[in-house]
């Protein structure tokens, strides 16, 4: 059994001027000792995905169906002491900015402790051993002045250390980081991820990595799932996501990594816009962006279809190349020029 089974999650925004399906039939699984990382543009329901597993949606986000199970326990529809006592204690998240996560007005031990205390049956001197072992452990020096310090006395790295001891200090089963070293500069994020890697060897735990960074990924990750307005676009492990992509948009995101600075090296941005979740597109919610979209791409809407046991991918080019190596037998509903076209089906 896995460490955590998502499947079929649907998290939805209602607001004023209608649904914003921000996730939209995600499944996954995680096993014990394994990073996945989930990978998309800003908007794709990368960091909702992680809050819907942690449950701490902002109003009016609100799970609209599907199961999220730790340990084979069903959190969706639990009740909140349920859900409290897993928050921390078996599953921990480092948020996206080191600079607001923190309490300005409480010093560093108060905070630390403050995590220990309500999810351990430590005393207050345990935890602050405790607390005082988490800043040795990710590499601050001086633990006992950093206790008594505010966030705005510590460095930017020295923030998001704090936040890696404060997710790590009551031993979870899972760690979600939600674009750990965004607000970071080049050196001090090499060290974070190097420091994550470190722990996660020494710990056994399990990591979500969200990010919108694909060398991140290629560094942390085992498994790898694309995102695409709140969809998956494509899901394996990590050379089969970077050696063997399938999916057009996939293959955009790699395209837009910088390589080096030779000339002949230019970075290839991906046309167009992301989609407006309000009012998606029909069929495929990349095709509008996609130079290769066929007819059928406008029309009809992908599911997520098995290119091999661990590689997945919900783009229709790969059924047409299925269909002409004899793989599979097209649907009678469907004509044989819904599987042609081109840019100019979509205006690009």
């Amino acid at each position: 059994m896995s460490l955590l089974e998502v499947t079929n999650l649907q998290t939805s925004f209602n607001v004023t001027a209608g649904e914003v399906k921000a996730v939209d039939g995600v499944s996954f699984t995680l096993d014990k000792g394994k990073v996945l990382g989930i990978v998309g543009e800003s908007g794709s329901g990368k960091s909702v995905t992680a809050y819907s597993i942690m449950q701490i949606l902002s109003h009016p986000g609100k799970i609209m169906g599907g199961s999220i199970k730790l340990n084979g326990e069903e959190l969706v529809g639990a009740d909140s002491s349920v859900i409290q006592k897993i928050r921390g204690n078996k599953v921990s998240i480092i948020f996206q900015d080191p600079m607001t996560s923190l309490n300005p007005v409480f010093t560093i031990g108060n905070q630390l402790m403050e995590a220990i205390l309500l999810h351990t049956s430590r005393n207050k001197k345990e935890a602050r051993e405790r607390a005082l072992e988490m800043i040795r452990l990710v590499g601050i020096n001086d633990p006992e002045k950093r206790l008594k310090q505010y966030p705005h006395e510590l460095s930017g790295g020295m923030r998001q250390r704090i936040m890696i001891a404060m997710a790590l200090a009551c031993e979870p089963d899972i760690l979600i980081a939600d674009e750990p070293t965004t607000a970071l500069d080049v050196t001090i994020q090499a060290q974070i991820l190097e420091l994550m890697k470190k722990l996660q060897k020494e710990l056994g735990m399990a990591i979500i990595m969200v990010t919108h960074d694909l060398g991140v990924i290629v560094q942390m990750c085992d498994e790898v799932i694309v995102l695409y307005a709140g969809r998956i676009c494509e899901k394996g492990t990590v050379d089969e996501i970077f050696y063997q992509p399938k999916h057009e948009y996939t293959k955009g995101l790699i395209r837009s990594i910088p390589y080096g600075s030779k000339k002949e090296s230019r970075l290839i941005p991906i046309a167009g816009s992301p989609v407006d979740v309000l009012n998606l597109p029909k069929g495929c919610a990349f095709a509008p962006r996609c130079d290769k979209a066929m007819k059928i791409c406008l029309e009809q809407k992908c599911d997520l279809i098995a290119l091999d046991k661990t590689h997945f991918s919900s783009c229709w080019l790969n059924i047409a190349d299925l269909i002409q190596s004899g793989k599979i037998v097209p649907e009678e509903s469907l004509e044989p020029n819904d599987y042609e076209g081109g840019a100019t089906h979509v205006g690009l």
